[in-house]
C-alpha cells in the first residue's frame, strides 16, 4: 500500500500538533502516544488559609510529579466570586505508565519529607472539603497539548455531555475530522481535548481554550459561530444530537 507524508500545507494545519503518516485519504496511523489529562477541583473552606494548599501544590506536588514525568502542571482560580471558592488543577501525563507512577507517592521518600508540613495540618486547619478528580484520554486528532499563547490570562474549560456513549463518540469524530482547523483559524486557541474515561458527568468530553483576555474570547467565539465552515458541519446528520448539555468554567492561572 502506497504511503505518503501528511503535508501541512497551511498555517492552520501547521498549528495542529499532529504527527501523521497516512496510508490513504481515510486511514491514518498515529505515531505518538496519546496523553492523559487529570483535572482536580478543590472545594475550599471559607475563611481558611488557602496558601497551605496552593503552596503544597506549587512547591511540593508539582516538582515531584514533573520529576516522575508529568509534562504539564497548572493551578487555576475560578473567575468570579462564587462560594464555595474552587481551585482547579490540570496535570498532563505522556502515557499511562507515567500516570500510574505519579500515584505511587507513598514510596517516594523525598516527597514524604517535603510534604510533611502539609500532611501534618490539624482538623481545624483543613482548607478544603473534598476534591474531585477526572481522567481523560487525548483525542486522536490532537494527541498532545499545545502550548498556551503568549500573554494568556484567561482559560475556558468546557465539558460536553452526551445522552449516550455513541453521541460523545460522534462529537469526538466531529472534532477530529472537521472542527480542529476552524478552532485554530478563529483563534479559539485549544490547550487540550480529552475523552473522559473516569470522573463525573460521563459520558462526556472535555477541552480547554486560552485567550489573552475576555474580549479576545468574545471575538473568537463570534467568528466561530458565524463561519461558513461551522454552518456546514453543524447540520450534518451524523453529528445530530451529539451534545445534550454544556458545562463551562472560566479560569485564570494561579
Amino acid at each position: 500500500m502506497k504511503r505518503r507524508k501528511f503535508i501541512q500545507s497551511t498555517a492552520v494545519a501547521s498549528a495542529l500538533p499532529l504527527t501523521y503518516l497516512a496510508a490513504d485519504e481515510t486511514e491514518t496511523t498515529i505515531l505518538t502516544e496519546k496523553e492523559l489529562y487529570e483535572l482536580r477541583t478543590y472545594e475550599m473552606k471559607f475563611a481558611r488559609n488557602h496558601s497551605l494548599l496552593t503552596n503544597y501544590l506549587k512547591d511540593v506536588l508539582q516538582p515531584t510529579l514533573k520529576n516522575k514525568g508529568a509534562t504539564y502542571f497548572q493551578i487555576f482560580n475560578e473567575l468570579g466570586e462564587d462560594e464555595p471558592r474552587k481551585i482547579w488543577l490540570l496535570i498532563a501525563y505522556p502515557n499511562q505508565k507515567t500516570y500510574l507512577d505519579c500515584q505511587l507517592l507513598d514510596a517516594d521518600l523525598d516527597y514524604q519529607e517535603k510534604s510533611k508540613d502539609y500532611h501534618s495540618i490539624t482538623p481545624d486547619q483543613a482548607v478544603y472539603n473534598r476534591f474531585s478528580s477526572s481522567l481523560s484520554l487525548a483525542f486522536d486528532g490532537m494527541p498532545k497539548m499545545t502550548q498556551p499563547i503568549d500573554g494568556a490570562s484567561l482559560y475556558e474549560l468546557r465539558i460536553y455531555e452526551g445522552y449516550s456513549e455513541d453521541a460523545v463518540r460522534r462529537k469526538i469524530k466531529m472534532f477530529n475530522e472537521e472542527e480542529f482547523p476552524l478552532f485554530f483559524k478563529v483563534k479559539l486557541n485549544p490547550v487540550f481535548f480529552g475523552d473522559v474515561i473516569a470522573g463525573q458527568h460521563r459520558p462526556c468530553l472535555v477541552y480547554m481554550l486560552n485567550f489573552k483576555d475576555m474580549e479576545a474570547r468574545k471575538t473568537a467565539w463570534s467568528e466561530f459561530l458565524k463561519s461558513p465552515e461551522w454552518d456546514a458541519m453543524k447540520v450534518k446528520p451524523e453529528y445530530a444530537n451529539t451534545v445534550s448539555n454544556i458545562r463551562k468554567v472560566l479560569l485564570k492561572p494561579f
